[in-house]
């Protein structure tokens, strides 16, 4: 295992901690769009300071008009709905529940995405192994929630 796995893999830990903290911050506030709000707030704090203590320069103007203007609120809005949908729905379904589908979402989209090379990513074609780890994949949630 290299250290962008190891990496990849912090990151989904993280993700569900965070989720399961924010989700219970939302049930004591009686709001899960409120204990959204509040983790994007902090979120954006911390990655304010973070963008000024590790950014050696800013974008040149030229870079910042090169920017289709969707890609300017997009993934935020994005951010906002999955987030929160998070924080909504852990409380209802579970933290297991909620992440093993929201996974197979995200490994779904991010196939697809890979296939066709959405927003000039490295392309990545499906083919017959893939296709089999899809449905694998599905089995496996099948399972995981089965009861």
């Amino acid at each position: 295992m290299n250290l962008f796995s190891v990496l990849a893999l912090l990151a989904g830990a993280t993700i569900a901690t965070q989720a399961s903290m924010n989700a219970r911050l939302g049930v004591l506030l009686s709001s899960p769009l409120l204990g959204t709000a509040i983790a994007f707030a902090f979120s954006c704090l911390f990655t304010l300071i973070a963008v000024i203590a590790f950014s050696p320069k800013a974008p040149s103007m030229g870079q910042i008009q090169a920017v289709p203007v969707y890609l300017w609120f997009s993934g935020g809005m994005l951010a906002a709905l999955g987030v929160g949908l998070f924080y909504f729905l852990i409380p209802k379904m579970g933290i297991g529940a909620m992440m093993s589908y929201a996974l197979t979402g995200q490994l779904l989209v991010a196939i697809i995405a890979s296939h066709f090379g959405w927003f000039d990513l490295p392309t990545r074609p499906i083919n017959l192994t893939r296709a089999l780890g899809v449905i694998a994949l599905a089995l496996g949630i099948l399972l995981i929630n089965g009861d």
